[in-house]
């Protein structure tokens, strides 16, 4: 079918894009290069070593220094375990099983540790993530076919827009008081769906709390299983956190980002480890493990008898291994049969345990920021699915601006709002911002239909606080610089602090440290949000309140809230060039973090070259919350 083949093709350019970029990062850059990129450890100690399935082993390594830098090694991908005394040569490749904090295993692929690894020196370094490009274009295969099955996938031709959805609209459906008005709507499209339901949720709407109502529902009408995945791990694990809270059987599939001890007791591995026959598997590897053991005590010169025995024990811990896996997979089969709700990530969900299930209904959460041809594989999976996000926020990430500008950055939940109006579920209400804050979005993304709650609409820190601020730098001569690749406004950032400082003087004759409100700053770039961690770090003043105050890019951001949020907008020029903040979409994830206070710092010379920007100088004119910096610049 055309519409996968384009897919198909799209897909192509990203991969050999993505790659590219990848290669240009690792090729010829130093171990220190490349860890600071995020795509190393290294130094790394070997902490402990087990058969894995396959008779591989599997390693367990933690970074012992440089442990606060960002990286991408993450589960599921591919990573090698290097020597540096020859990086190109000491390499054994594998796949990374289990990542938290400073530690990660990762199985190999060798049934033994390769001599050098004893000589220290070790380091992990991250592959090209093949893996999930074989999953999504397996999945654009099979999408294929299924679209030529005229009597068998009703969904596909619905997803595509070939055929309307429809809903059971006179299902009886219970009521939740715990809902408001529009995410009790919300859930009653989803359950009268045949097809698919979207639940459009702006910020502070309450999606997951709507989320978890509906699944629940979902499971106690229908019964089956329901899948609920996310592109991110952070998401899902808030959802299978809140819907095993709700008192359902969840089974989380892979690994999780965060850890805490009800979340870890949800995964595969925990469940499995606390299974009754657990204590069998336990004897296995251990007999298993003397077997290698004496065939490892043969030295590498001997001869025929010896060679001969040390062949005979490892086949021996082979069939051994091999009663291991066959307990291990009936152990993974009796929890994914009890499981009402099995969570994972969109790649995840093809997990091997899981590979051939199929759901009542798949869930999409953060559907907004789903890549396409990724959606598809939990989707193939179900004949109805609910996406869930807000495609008024970050848009998938892709890297080549070809395969974007020709549809790969739209997603399939933004086509299927497009396409059946019918199926959206618009989340009316917000938790989180004073009416003031929310107002300019509200008006510009969601067509005023956004309201604020009683309980937040007019919250601020103090009496006489304003909610909204936007100070204009226009005429102060804060001159952004390129730095790298990066835009920096130096100038800018002593400025936002200088506010800040003064503000929080203000805040201290309100709060205590104990009660202290939050606060983010946030900027688009990344080279100026490290100059703000800089001057963060060298303020005595805020240090004081440091674990209250923390700077980050926008996206870090995405889902989360601070009672205080200050913006850099850093772009200031006299070609009036505002580069990516020309992305509205991801300005409106900026200013919906804000829960009493905003505060926006920027040049309206350049800034009002877009009309969003023009028009929210405009709106915080009109609500008394326009400054310019000059009336701070003496204070």
């Amino acid at each position: 079918m055309d519409y996968f083949k384009k897919l198909q093709e799209l897909l192509k350019i990203e991969q050999e894009e993505d790659k590219k970029q990848y290669e240009e990062l690792s090729r010829n850059a130093s171990t220190n290069e490349r860890r600071a990129n995020g795509l190393t450890w290294y130094p790394i100690a070997i902490k402990d070593t087990e058969i894995g399935r396959g008779d591989y082993i599997t390693v367990e390594v933690e970074r012992t220094t440089h442990q606060d830098i960002v990286h991408q090694l993450r589960p599921g991908v591919s990573a090698a375990l290097f020597s540096n005394f020859d990086p190109k040569v000491d390499r054994v490749e594998g796949t990374i099983t289990w990542q938290s904090g400073n530690r990660l295993k990762l199985a190999l692929r060798s049934d033994e540790l390769p001599d050098w690894a004893r000589d220290g020196k070790l380091g992990i370094d991250l592959l090209f993530d093949d893996n999930s490009y074989d999953e999504m274009n397996a999945a654009l295969k099979q999408a294929i076919t299924a679209s030529e099955k005229t009597t068998t996938n009703h969904l596909v031709q619905v997803l595509t827009g070939e055929k309307a959805p429809t809903f059971h609209d006179s299902l009886a459906v219970p009521s939740f008081p715990m809902l408001n008005e529009s995410q009790e709507a919300a859930v009653q499209k989803i359950l009268r769906a045949n097809e698919v339901a979207v639940v459009h949720g702006p910020p502070g709407t309450g999606k997951t709390t709507t989320l978890v109502q509906a699944i629940k529902a979902m499971v106690q009408q229908e019964g089956g299983k329901i899948l609920v995945v996310a592109p991110s791990n952070a998401a899902v694990d808030l959802l299978s956190e809140r819907l095993a809270t709700a008192g359902l059987n969840v089974l989380r599939v892979g690994n999780p980002a965060k850890v805490t001890e009800r979340l870890m007791s949800l995964t595969l591995d925990a469940k499995i480890t606390t299974h009754a026959s657990m204590k069998e598997i336990k004897a296995l590897k251990r007999q298993a493990s003397e077997f290698r053991d004496m065939a490892h005590k043969y030295k590498r010169n001997f001869g025929f008898s010896e060679r001969e025995q040390r062949k005979a024990l490892f086949a021996e811990a082979r069939k051994i291994m091999q009663s291991v896996e066959q307990t291990e997979q009936y152990i993974v089969d009796d929890l994914v049969s009890k499981a009402q709700v099995i969570t994972a990530t969109l790649v995840g969900s093809n997990h091997y345990t899981v590979r051939n299930q199929q759901y009542k209904a798949v869930v999409i959460d953060e559907a907004g920021q789903s890549l396409e041809p990724a959606a598809w594989i939990p989707i193939l999976k179900t004949g109805k699915v609910i996406f869930a996000g807000d495609h008024c926020q970050l848009a998938p990430t892709v890297k080549s601006q070809e395969a974007a500008k020709a549809g790969l950055s739209t997603t399939l939940m933004e086509k299927v709002i497009a396409k059946h109006s019918q199926a959206v579920a618009l989340l009316a209400e917000q938790y989180r911002m004073h009416a003031t804050i929310m107002g300019y979005s509200s008006a510009s993304f969601y067509d005023s239909q956004l309201k604020a709650h009683a309980s937040v609409a007019n919250h601020l820190l103090f009496a006489d606080d304003t909610p909204l601020s936007y100070v204009d730098t226009a005429g102060c001569g804060f001159d952004e610089q390129l730095e790298g690749t990066s835009t920096v406004n130096p100038e800018e950032a002593a400025f936002l602090f200088k506010h800040l400082s003064q503000f929080v003087d203000t805040l201290t004759t309100h709060y205590n440290k104990q009660d202290f409100p939050s606060i983010a700053i946030i900027s688009p770039y990344k080279q100026q949000v490290e100059l703000l961690k800089e001057q963060l770090r060298n303020s005595a003043h805020l240090q004081a309140f440091g674990d209250k105050i923390n700077v980050n890019t926008i996206d870090s951001f995405q889902g989360q809230e601070r009672d205080i949020v200050y913006i850099s907008m850093t772009r200031s020029n006299n070609d009036q060039s505002i580069g990516f903040l020309s992305d509205i979409r991801r300005m409106n994830v900026a200013m919906t973090r804000a829960r009493k206070k905003l505060v926006v710092i920027g040049d309206s010379a350049t800034l009002s070259q877009l009309p969003f920007y023009e028009g929210f100088i405009a709106y915080a004119e009109n609500n008394e919350a326009y400054k310019s910096a000059w009336e701070f610049m003496d204070n």
